[in-house]
């Protein structure tokens, strides 16, 4: 198979919706509208160029309406041998360019589906969909596992609904798992897969789903919506970039949000939303999870700031935490190379059907916080 160059963002959904923030498709000049629902998709999102690469390889999709009367898009991975071949470019991302990366796939012709060892759903961020997560799609299914991506509601080809920040949506993720596990889809282990927005989601959707979830990996969840907010924007803010596009569209963005009370935003979106943002607190739903965790967070990551993730550590002894140093908010989801192995080996580890949380490798470019550590680091 002709080797793919693909856009791959999986892991930029906050950053993508500054973008949105900053370019607001509508005339509103409420930062809280922003904080609703997303604008529409990021021009940073190649979707012509994603969908090319996800039909050419197999899989199966359709939809489920959910609870709440949202159509969920939803696609399937069968394990099998794909020929993946993935290698990682560092470039700079701050002038909000597309990202490219090699994705080689040598397809073998007729591809032969294998029996899953398990089933992992993949939850994506802001402003993103199932098939950007693609490159992980194929390195889980490859390592035996049945994946299975879903389209967050106002993501995608799913369709509206209020923004949850993680708590609406992990219903919609339940019932998606429900109707697929009646259809044959979710055979067994099940494991979570999130980033960024789709690892809060997927930490809720732990939660409730109690012993049905054996593990959960995420990457650079938000511990309370309401402080991500408050980090986040400031932060977007204060952009420089060099671009003149990107230059023109901060400067547009500090003109008509920047005067903006942050608190009053989040109250304002709480109060459309009817759901209090400094409320949803993602370290609750951990503490009171009973499935492993693996989390990832990059130690450079200004728009969830490090801190976040180690008050989500601290919150229970079934984490395990890794911070990897000189990764940011955007980089940490495209470091196939560095973790594509450590998370293989955390979802195959033995301890997990023996009721333990296995203790994950560690790359050499990561630090792992003993929750010691991590509390220590809280209290200063």
């Amino acid at each position: 198979m002709k080797r793919l160059l693909l856009l791959l963002l999986a892991g930029a959904g906050l950053w993508l919706a500054a973008c949105s923030s900053l370019s607001p498709p509508s005339a509103s000049t409420s930062l809280s509208d922003r904080l609703v629902a997303p604008g529409g998709v990021s021009t940073l999102l190649d979707t012509a160029r994603i969908a090319e690469a996800v039909d050419a390889v197999p899989n199966r999709h359709g939809f489920v309406t959910g609870r709440a009367g949202v159509p969920l898009f939803w696609r399937a991975f069968d394990p099998g041998r794909y020929g993946l071949q993935y290698h990682y470019l560092a470039q700079h991302h701050d002038n909000g360019e597309p990202l490219d990366t090699g994705l080689q796939l040598a397809l073998p012709t007729p591809f032969q589906a294998q029996a899953p060892r398990g089933t992992v759903v993949l939850l994506h961020g802001w402003m993103m969909n199932g098939d950007s997560m693609l490159p992980w799609s194929l390195q889980l299914a490859q390592s035996g596992y049945r994946v299975v991506t879903i389209d967050l509601r106002n993501h995608g080809h799913s369709g509206a609904g209020p923004s949850g920040y993680g708590t609406f949506e992990s219903d919609d993720v339940i019932d998606v798992i429900d109707a697929l596990q009646a259809r044959g889809e979710v055979v067994g282990p099940l494991y979570l897969f999130g980033v960024s927005y789709g690892a809060a989601t997927a930490l809720f959707t732990a939660d409730k789903l109690g012993d049905r979830v054996t593990g959960v990996v995420a990457m650079e969840s938000f511990a309370n919506a309401g402080d991500a907010i408050r980090s986040m924007i400031p932060h977007l803010m204060s952009l420089q970039p060099t671009a003149w596009k990107a230059q023109a569209m901060a400067a547009y963005g500090r003109w008509l949000y920047g005067g903006q009370d942050i608190d009053k935003v989040i109250a304002a979106a709480s109060q459309r939303l009817d759901l209090d943002l400094d409320r949803v607190d993602v370290t609750r739903a951990v503490a009171d999870s009973r499935a492993c965790v693996l989390l990832l967070h990059g130690q450079d990551d200004a728009h969830v700031p490090v801190g976040q993730g180690r008050l989500i550590a601290a919150a229970s002894d079934r984490v395990q935490y890794i911070e990897l140093r000189g990764e940011d908010h955007i980089t940490l989801p495209l470091r196939l190379d560095l973790l594509g192995g450590v998370v293989d080996d955390w979802l195959a580890h033995d301890d997990h059907a023996g009721g333990k949380c296995p203790a994950p490798g560690l790359p050499a470019e990561a630090d792992r916080l003993a929750m010691a550590d991590a509390m220590s680091k809280r209290a200063g």
